[in-house]
């Protein structure tokens, strides 16, 4: 499956945020081209500031693998991952990263901060961004839009 594809589940994860009005950002993590994971954002549900798409994805990923250590994997997901989740990939030490939308105010990834190639820490991320961006972008607007 192409990154486009694995996008697309990771779209699907974010409708589902909806459902009970979180804001809208999925994430699926891959293991030798097999979905292991998949999470959409919680925190509102769960009234958990750590219940971030990224961060379920995790705890499910571990679960089905048997480790923490989620070498082999990728994660997909909707938004560029913030500070917290950023440090949880790299302490996960998940392969590869791709993202859809860039994060101006909160991004680690790319944006704010570099955390996935920080060579100061004990493990780097493969990043790619961009992936289905405008139609991840235009799910978080349409939130934000029907919020103000």
């Amino acid at each position: 499956m192409s990154d486009d594809r694995f996008m697309q589940l990771a779209l699907a994860e974010a409708r589902a945020a909806l459902e009970h009005e979180d804001v809208p950002i999925g994430a699926v993590i891959v293991r030798e081209g097999v979905v292991i994971a998949r999470a959409h954002n919680q925190r509102e549900l769960l009234k958990d500031p750590t219940a971030h798409a990224e961060v379920i994805a995790l705890t499910q990923a571990s679960a089905a693998v048997g480790a923490w250590r989620l070498t082999g994997c990728a994660m997909f997901v909707t938004l560029e991952p913030c500070v917290m989740c950023a440090g949880a990939l790299v302490l996960a030490r998940i392969d590869r990263l791709v993202y859809g939308a860039t994060d101006p105010k909160a991004g680690a990834c790319v944006s704010l901060y570099r955390i996935p190639e920080d060579e100061r820490l004990n493990h780097r991320i493969a990043v790619v961004g961009g992936v289905l961006a405008a139609e991840c972008g235009e799910l978080l607007r349409e939130f934000f839009r029907g919020r103000r």
